[in-house]
């Protein structure tokens, strides 16, 4: 296996993604990983140690946070995250992983990596939280602002298949995100896509509302990229809020801080349930190769668990079964 890793996106990089690739390159030696980036500043961050199953690509260009994702994918053609592209669309590499700009890197899936015949539109599939700790696999959840009913159905073969694949899921249940659980609910995409969904070969169980995401009511969610979005951005902001709550509230008297030392297990705990690091990255589902989105704030556990579920996915043939799939062969 060959995993290109972009060095230079995300708010962390170049320090904590060479880092993190580092503790992964000891973690498993039967994967090559390639660093993407100033290989100048990757080598002085390395301090000399490379192991053997790392390699170098140089790339002198960068794509920013801020930069316009088309004009930056097509102007900068020696950014990271483009060269890491390259090596996958060459397979040169067997997946990519970046965090950065979330707009450049779908973009870089599309015109640079390239969609999988029969695939309208790529998805962005992240693991949400759930309280007994198996997660949610959702999408999409901001590739794409509108979507077609056909998407929606399409989002639900790969995520299905990502289900199986990935996280061995003998039989994924698939979910319709929907302001209600009675089939003739919500707008005319949800109503058009409930009844795509429900002659389909997957395990579709119906309509799921958000407020039943984190009981896990089903393996799979499927939404267009505006609604999924506004509600991962509503989850991890009301995480957010309420852990600065609790941790207010526990340092208001000595009573409260005795209370919150006893809590405190507990409290990480939960909190470790709903941190983005233990799942790592995202895919993009429907490209040519296996792309992987993590999240911009990244450190090394977060880049090191990317890769583990990029080795997953690899040895899973992923890419391969949508394709199948997709085309019906």
């Amino acid at each position: 296996m060959r995993i290109a890793i972009d060095a230079m996106g995300g708010d962390n990089a170049p320090g904590l993604i060479v880092k993190g690739v580092l503790e992964a390159a000891h973690e498993w030696p039967d994967t090559e990983l390639v660093l993407v980036g100033d290989t100048a500043i990757i080598e002085q961050l390395m301090g000399g140690n490379k192991p053997a199953n790392i390699s170098l690509c140089h790339a002198d260009e960068v794509i920013g946070p801020d930069d316009e994702p088309v004009k930056a994918v097509r102007r900068k053609k020696g950014a990271s995250m483009v060269v890491a592209g390259q090596l996958v669309r060459e397979k040169r590499a067997d997946a990519m992983l970046s965090a950065g700009n979330t707009g450049a890197l779908m973009t870089t899936g599309l015109l640079v990596v390239g969609r999988l015949d029969g695939i309208e539109r790529p998805a962005l599939a992240p693991m949400l939280p759930t309280m007994d700790d198996v997660g949610m696999l959702a999408l999409d959840l901001g590739a794409n602002m509108d979507a077609k009913p056909e998407h929606l159905l399409q989002y639900a073969i790969m995520g299905s298949i990502y289900r199986s694949k990935v996280h061995g899921m003998e039989k994924p249940r698939i979910g319709l995100l929907n302001v209600g659980t009675e089939a003739r609910k919500g707008n005319e995409l949800t109503k058009a896509a409930y009844d795509l969904l429900e002659h389909s070969p997957i395990h579709f169980i119906g309509n799921v509302e958000a407020r039943d995401v984190l009981s896990r009511s089903c393996d799979v969610l499927i939404c267009d990229g505006f609604a999924g979005n506004i509600m991962l951005k509503a989850m991890e902001g009301t995480a957010g809020s309420l852990f600065g709550f609790i941790k207010s509230a526990f340092g208001e008297t000595l009573l409260t801080k005795l209370a919150g030392a006893i809590m405190l297990p507990k409290l990480r705990k939960l909190k470790n349930k709903m941190d983005y690091k233990e799942h790592g990255s995202a895919p993009l589902l429907g490209l040519n190769g296996l792309v992987m989105k993590c999240h911009g704030s990244s450190d090394e556990v977060a880049v090191k668990s990317a890769i583990r579920q990029a080795r997953i996915a690899i040895q899973g043939k992923l890419t391969e079964s949508i394709a199948a799939e997709i085309s019906g062969k």
